[in-house]
């Protein structure tokens, strides 16, 4: 099969207000001409959120001679996959986050969000309102290294703040 490229565009933005990841307040600014598609979102307690990993949007890494990796955040793993990880340096880096509703204007474009492990001006470029019936799975398992990682997502920023994540690079 041919390889062809696809386009997408942001319908909106990553903002955090604040600087502890903690006690920072995280939303989503949404451009203008999306803002009707957020009518009824706030039925919802979830809503999953692809963005782009900005940052991580170098040739290097979109194009990397061998995808098998070392798992960051992720001590004692063997060498995986890309596919096998959520890192941020992958062919297309894409992100997705399950995040809690915590108010939505769809008048002013803004939904703000419980947390995202994206950074402040990651374009956003798709929502999906959390539907368990398509989203939860009941007998899942999960990679033995990964183990130790909390349960829930509302327990991962303090797990991730302790890794280092938010820490800036310099």
């Amino acid at each position: 099969m041919k390889e062809k490229e696809y386009k997408i565009k942001p319908i909106g933005y990553i903002r955090v207000e604040g600087d502890d990841p903690i006690e920072a307040n995280y939303f989503i600014d949404v451009l203008e001409p999306y803002r009707t598609a957020l009518k009824e979102l706030d039925k919802f307690s979830h809503v999953m959120v692809f963005w782009w990993a900005h940052e991580m949007d170098k040739e290097e890494y979109r194009n990397a001679a061998d995808w098998a990796i070392e798992v960051p955040y992720a001590e004692g793993s063997p060498t995986t996959g890309i596919f096998a990880t959520r890192a941020e340096y992958r062919p297309n880096p894409m992100g997705l986050t399950t995040c809690g509703i915590l108010d939505v204007d769809d008048k002013k474009g803004i939904i703000k969000i419980g947390g995202i492990d994206a950074f402040n001006g990651t374009p956003v470029f798709d929502l999906k309102a959390y539907f368990p019936i398509c989203d939860r799975v009941r007998d899942c398992h999960i990679a033995p290294w990964l183990k130790d990682w909390p349960e829930y997502l509302e327990d991962g920023i303090i797990w991730w703040q302790k890794q280092g994540f938010f820490e800036e690079e310099t």
